[in-house]
């Protein structure tokens, strides 16, 4: 049993790592939807049929106290009160890492997702298309921060060990602040799964 809880711990360790990189790093990692992750490849070209992304605004460089409050606005305006959430970082234990995470119902995290997309986009963040699917993880820039917003939950565990019930995933926004644009990725393509 113990060793089936490490090969989950590592499997949700990895897939959070990845995911996190593919949002703070998207000109150099990408995940396709049948899994696939792509580092150091250019961002697929769009087909004609979507939009192209908005640039990120020039929007000064943002302290992490202002990402905090985007959050709690984000999220209030979703009709949840964050303080019912739970924080994912320590007040001042890293400047560089922030998030509110909570469990909620599948019938009503996408639609309240989506309602915390439509606010991040009134505050100005960007959307970062490149890796995200519309139903599970979007993720956004500005002022030199990351956040993502997601509801996945349940299929990253096995119910023997995961606290949701079937018809509960978790809402979460993860903001994560840097700069790694000068570090050159090679070119690599992993399979998982």
């Amino acid at each position: 049993m113990n060793a089936l809880l490490q090969r989950v711990w590592i499997g949700l360790a990895a897939t959070l790592i990845v995911s996190l990189a593919a949002v703070a790093l998207p000109d150099h990692i990408q995940i396709d939807d049948d899994g696939r992750i792509h580092l150091g490849a250019p961002a697929p070209t769009p087909p004609p049929s979507t939009t192209a992304p908005t640039p990120e605004s020039t929007s000064p460089p943002l302290t992490r106290d202002a990402v905090d409050e985007v959050i709690r606005t984000a999220v209030s305006s979703a009709g949840l009160d964050p303080a019912q959430g739970r924080p994912t970082g320590a007040a001042g234990a890293n400047s560089n890492m922030t998030g509110w995470m909570t469990v909620r119902e599948k019938t009503a995290a996408q639609s309240e997702m989506n309602t915390i997309c439509a606010d991040l986009e009134r505050q100005g963040w960007t959307l970062n298309p490149n890796g995200d699917r519309p139903d599970a993880s979007r993720s956004y820039k500005r002022g030199g921060w990351h956040l993502l917003v997601s509801t996945r939950g349940k299929t990253l565990a096995p119910s023997t060990t995961s606290a949701l019930t079937d018809s509960q995933t978790y809402l979460t926004l993860t903001g994560l602040q840097l700069n790694l644009s000068d570090i050159p990725l090679p070119e690599i393509t992993v399979r998982i799964g």
